[in-house]
């Protein structure tokens, strides 16, 4: 398959009023049923699903400080001496309201009860999530008050083009938290009703359906891209900064259909979208009639999992303090809840597991994008 950005793509994302502060994204894809997924080796410890519909996204700013629990400093993990002394910041690549910044706000919240210190959520999209990262590797002190999500991207986009950063070598690894349900949905008057019948018209139109997704080597972008290999079908790729952006182009009649993490829930409960197909090994709590492209006999599953990531050179005294903090917040119930409320599995790795799927994730992405025709040439 060709998932090109044409003009006609192109034009559709200008029509978007821009920002530098907007919608939220995500990163996620398996190629052959075993890339990019979370795998059966140990750190699952166990699938929690949704258990009741998320409410609905507030408005927020680029920056919002989160306060820990007046009572919380009584929980504090034992720090290094002096350690924190201040707010530590914590980069989200992605525009807030989106899945993965309703996430990370909940985490930095219930996390700072467990650090001691106040966590500052900064909003930092672009580059397919790796802005945030790759800023916070070049610039940032590895003194454990700066550290970001580290999206999929980290392992796919050094295979199709030129970077300035390592994924192994540049970051110190915290932890493993989670990863997505991927979707795609088309609004609720849409012409398609199956997600069989998208591709049919892709495959017999090409070029001709246009799919928003969060940016180009996203897990948003490689699931479509991976469909119509599979198919035969031909899409055209429209990628925008995040969820926000992909949501405006579908309900404004931009793009035909959009490709995201359960960012869209909302607009699918609400009975503005359609929910034509999920990316998980199994179909979703929250929306079990959506069939997963497994079953349909695609052959497709991806969940995209994250971590927190510190700039490399991080004391491994300060890096054992945050994962033994993060890990608890990790398991603070009121953040499993959110994992819940986001359809988002549970996904713990400790430093040194972490270290070691993301080394092997550089190889199996590598694989991915070769595949899909999408391996950059050497210079």
């Amino acid at each position: 398959m060709e998932c090109r950005t044409k003009a006609e793509g192109a034009h559709a994302a200008e029509r978007i009023e821009e920002s530098g502060c907007r919608g939220g994204g995500t990163d996620h894809s398996v190629f052959g049923g075993s890339i990019g997924t979370f795998g059966q080796a140990g750190g699952i410890r166990g699938r929690r699903r949704v258990l009741a519909a998320g409410g609905s996204v507030l408005a927020m700013g680029c920056a919002d400080l989160l306060l820990p629990h007046p009572t919380a400093r009584a929980q504090a993990v034992q720090g290094p001496a002096g350690y924190p002394s201040r707010p530590i910041t914590l980069i989200v690549p992605w525009p807030p309201g989106g899945s993965t910044d309703r996430h990370l706000r909940k985490f930095a919240e219930v996390a700072g009860r467990y650090v001691g210190q106040n966590i500052v959520v900064e909003n930092k999209p672009g580059a397919g999530g790796m802005l945030g990262p790759a800023t916070m590797a070049a610039s940032a002190r590895p003194d454990g008050y700066t550290l970001s999500q580290l999206p999929m991207g980290a392992f796919r986009i050094p295979h199709m083009q030129q970077v300035a950063w390592d994924p192994i070598r540049d970051f110190t690894y915290i932890l493993g938290l989670t990863g997505y349900t991927f979707g795609i949905t088309v609004r609720a008057d849409s012409r398609f009703k199956t997600i069989q019948e998208m591709v049919d018209f892709a495959r017999a139109n090409p070029e001709k359906v246009s799919v928003g997704n969060t940016g180009t080597g996203t897990s948003p972008h490689l699931v479509v891209e991976e469909l119509g290999l599979r198919t035969g079908a031909r899409f055209l790729h429209v990628p925008f900064k995040g969820n926000s952006e992909n949501t405006l182009a579908l309900l404004g009649g931009h793009t035909d259909a959009l490709s995201d993490a359960t960012g869209w829930g909302p607009n699918v409960d609400a009975g503005k979208m359609r929910l034509l197909v999920t990316f998980g090994e199994r179909r979703t709590t929250r929306w079990p009639y959506a069939p997963t492209a497994r079953e349909l006999g695609y052959g497709i599953v991806s969940n995209s999992p994250y971590g927190i990531v510190a700039p490399r050179g991080l004391d491994p005294k300060i890096q054992k303090f945050l994962h033994d903090a993060l890990r608890k917040a990790l398991d603070d119930p009121e953040h499993l809840k959110m994992l819940e409320t986001l359809d988002q599995e549970y996904w713990y790795r400790s430093s040194e597991e972490y270290l070691a799927w993301a080394k092997q994730s550089v190889e199996s992405e590598r694989k991915l994008i070769e595949a899909l025709g999408l391996l950059r040439k050497p210079a």
